[in-house]
């Protein structure tokens, strides 16, 4: 998969494409029909298929003071498309320039003059341009002066009727209910970062932690995970069952957001290491302790239920 990121530098081979245009946070079910039926679009028509995305997602840009709320920051987005067999990622920065772009300079400046697209496939609800002034209306409406086709994909639902969305995976997590975002994005939410040098504390009671900063993402209920987490090897990542703490530590004073990770049976350094983190189950609400020793008593009991839970668990 090629990753383009500016529309004019777009290299012939991979113009006339079919695209799938979307911001398409946490690549969710939903996301990937949309994604599915311009890759068979693409295979009738034999012409590459792409993906336009934004980075950054536009409500951070238009809506900077709000907590952090992604899903999928870049990194993860693009190895989320990579296994999708895609074509080309075209990442388009997101600036307030950008954003005042009119529906008719998005359709004929960047999608025609610069990507080249031979057809477009969008959710039915999409928007774009200046104050979300183009639809799928306005695509259609130039599409046969402009030399492209489109196609619309109504809202994907779930078993029980229910729309697969972003919101309702961001919803979820909050609440404290990672089974509920699993079913919408088709794998356990995933967090990644580098593991940070902590204070050790862990290692006192016999429950070493790699301690990772979730910078952007979006901030799920505070409380004990069961988890599974391997350090960073794309398709061969290395999976491990564990159990995990979010929160700000209230029994040491603490007030930054930190997730700290424990993995089983494992005794290697993880400093510095880029670690992948599932969020599998929740186990119980972050609380103080009058103590090491209550804190040690109830991270015992955490890691033997996370350990019972995780080896009867069917994780897609």
């Amino acid at each position: 998969m090629r990753i383009f990121r500016h529309y004019d530098e777009i290299p012939s081979a991979f113009r006339s494409s079919v695209v799938a245009l979307g911001n398409f946070d946490g690549v969710h079910r939903g996301h990937r029909a949309v994604i599915a039926q311009a890759m068979l679009r693409a295979a009738q028509d034999g012409v590459p298929v792409g993906v336009m995305t934004f980075e950054p997602h536009p409500r951070r840009v238009f809506q900077p003071h709000l907590p952090p709320f992604t899903l999928t920051p870049f990194r993860t987005k693009a190895r989320y498309m990579e296994v999708l067999d895609i074509d080309f990622l075209y990442v388009q920065h997101f600036d307030m320039e950008f954003a005042a772009k009119t529906a008719a300079e998005f359709v004929g400046e960047v999608l025609v003059d610069g990507l080249g697209v031979s057809h477009v496939v969008v959710g039915a609800d999409y928007h774009f341009g200046h104050k979300r002034g183009g639809t799928v209306d306005y695509l259609n409406q130039r599409s046969l002066a402009l030399g492209y086709g489109v196609t619309s994909v109504e809202a994907v639902r779930d078993e029980s009727g229910e729309i697969l969305s972003s919101t309702r995976v961001r919803d979820a997590l909050t609440a404290g209910n990672p089974q509920e975002a699993t079913r919408v994005l088709g794998r356990p939410w995933e967090v990644e970062g580098r593991v940070e040098q902590g204070d050790q504390r862990g290692r006192t009671i016999g429950f070493p932690t790699a301690n990772v900063a979730l910078g952007d993402y979006l901030r799920p209920a505070a409380g004990v995970y069961a988890v599974r987490a391997g350090v960073d090897q794309g398709l061969d990542t290395q999976w491990r069952d564990g159990v995990a703490n979010f929160g700000r530590r209230p029994t040491f004073n603490k007030t930054d957001e930190l997730l700290e990770v424990h993995l089983f049976d494992f005794d290697g350094d993880l400093y510095g290491e880029h670690l992948r983190v599932q969020m599998i189950d929740f186990l119980r609400p972050e609380r103080r302790f009058t103590g090491l020793d209550a804190l040690k008593a109830q991270i015992i009991t955490d890691a033997e239920d996370a350990r019972r839970l995780l080896a009867g668990r069917s994780i897609p």
